[in-house]
């Protein structure tokens, strides 16, 4: 009997390679369409096949899988957010007729659009989480070091901002210090918020990544991972505080590992 097909929409960073590895591991076959410039070619050793398309290419991606038989479709990675932006970008009629219709382009409403006309053309998008239970954050403090006293209190402080920016879909990220507002995530994403973030503080910023107060688990669910921690590392962060339950951690160990060796607390809030 042929195995479950699944479709894999893969943005950029590891999340891709390590949803497709899981998905090889449990049985299915896997059949991604990459994003030219965004996604790892190295995601070919995981994958039963790959197809690269342009950020505009919508149609083409949404006949691909359709030629393959999809009927189920998971999206992993981000995609660089300048690319709807860019002027030698070309939006085929797919596209364009998504963002005619959508009434801003905050992330969310994209994907939420995408998600509907997967399903008009017979296709269902499920949750990213899908067989990556074991990648989910567990309660409490993960790595050697615990947060100090100030560090918790700016947890505390940042959480509730952290929600408040992702109930307007504005970004999942906030750097804190001493309760000063020093950085939150817009379309850069969280890695280009660190950094910003970092630069102003100095050092001894707080992160917290906390997922929107009705988060879609289909799309945008907080992640992170080794190139996470670099970031902070490079930003002489001192804390990063997530979500227990509701972000995947890429790489695990190696990413606690090297929090320990710099010093940096990271715990499930």
């Amino acid at each position: 009997m042929d195995k479950e097909k699944l479709g894999l929409i893969a943005g950029n960073g590891k999340f891709p390679l390590v949803f497709a590895r899981k998905a090889k591991h449990n049985g299915f076959r896997v059949v991604a369409a990459g994003i030219k410039g965004d996604t790892s070619f190295g995601l070919r050793l995981f994958v039963d096949k790959l197809a690269m398309f342009y950020v505009g290419q919508l149609g083409e991606l949404f006949t691909y899988f359709q030629n393959e038989g999809i009927t189920k479709v998971l999206m992993a990675g981000q995609v660089n957010p300048e690319n709807l932006f860019d002027p030698k970008i070309k939006f085929d009629q797919a596209f364009t007729k998504i963002f005619q219709a959508i009434k801003d382009r905050k992330a969310d409403t994209i994907f939420m659009a995408i998600a509907d006309e997967l399903r008009s053309r017979g296709m269902e998008l499920v949750d990213s989480t899908f067989l990556l239970q074991e990648n989910l954050a567990p309660k409490g403090t993960l790595t050697r070091r615990g947060p100090s006293a100030l560090e918790l209190e700016d947890i505390a402080f940042g959480r509730t901002l952290a929600k408040m920016m992702g109930g307007i879909d504005v970004g999942q990220t906030v750097v804190v210090k001493e309760k000063a507002i020093v950085a939150i995530e817009a379309m850069e994403g969280t890695d280009r918020a660190i950094s910003r973030g970092g630069r102003i503080a100095q050092k001894g910023a707080v992160v917290i990544k906390m997922s929107k107060p009705n988060q879609d688990l289909r799309f945008d669910v907080p992640v992170i991972g080794p190139r996470t921690v670099r970031t902070m590392i490079r930003a002489r962060i001192a804390c990063l505080a997530i979500e227990q339950g509701k972000t995947i951690i890429i790489h695990k160990e190696k990413c606690l590992q090297m929090a320990n060796r710099a010093g940096i607390c990271i715990v499930s809030v």
